[in-house]
């Protein structure tokens, strides 16, 4: 039998104190524990998008964190705009799709959702399958973005991949759990 409440840290009740709040994120602490909190209540969403060709879609772009190009699914925050507030992770889906690679689609299904980084961020991230894509506008992202968007044969994607991280790119790991998703999760 598995005794998890034995597991419990001691501490786990202490009261939390914020370190620092910024825009996006505040840094928390309760005991001895430190973690980063996402100030918009929805977290974040990932876009399985597989266009009617059979590409996958990524996007490329610079992220300041880690100094670096990285490779990643279409995604974004759910609810960071004021007129967004109680924006749906689904309505998030669709709109980060169109802003980031161009492409509309017809419907969105809940895939699944987890922590993003259990053991440092409270953020939830939610999967989400596009499907019946058409391309509307050219992507890009919006006016403080610069991402380039890349259409990879599905059959091809994680050679695709790895090929990425030998020429230097960092390559979100989150995205192999999006491949498995797309081959064995919501078979439309």
């Amino acid at each position: 039998m598995n005794d998890s409440a034995n597991r419990i840290p001691a501490d786990v009740s202490a009261p939390e104190e914020t370190l620092y709040e910024g825009r996006w994120l505040s840094l928390r602490k309760r005991g001895r524990w430190e973690y980063a909190e996402r100030n918009n209540p929805g977290g974040a969403v990932i876009i399985l998008a597989v266009t009617a060709d059979d590409n996958v879609l990524f996007v490329e772009q610079y992220r300041v964190s880690i100094l670096q190009n990285t490779i990643e699914m279409p995604a974004g925050l759910v609810g960071d705009q004021v007129e967004q507030a109680d924006e749906s992770a689904l309505l998030a889906a669709q709109r980060e799709l169109e802003e980031e690679t161009g492409y509309r689609c017809k419907r969105v299904e809940f895939v699944h959702r987890g922590p993003s980084s259990s053991g440092m961020s409270t953020e939830m991230i939610t999967f989400v399958r596009a499907w019946e894509l058409e391309k509307v506008g050219p992507g890009g992202g919006d006016e403080t973005e610069n991402i380039v968007v890349h259409e990879v044969p599905r059959r091809e994607a994680g050679a695709w991949l790895f090929a990425r991280a030998a020429e230097g790119y960092s390559i979100d790991p989150k995205l192999f759990a999006g491949l498995w998703f797309i081959e064995h999760a919501g078979k439309q």
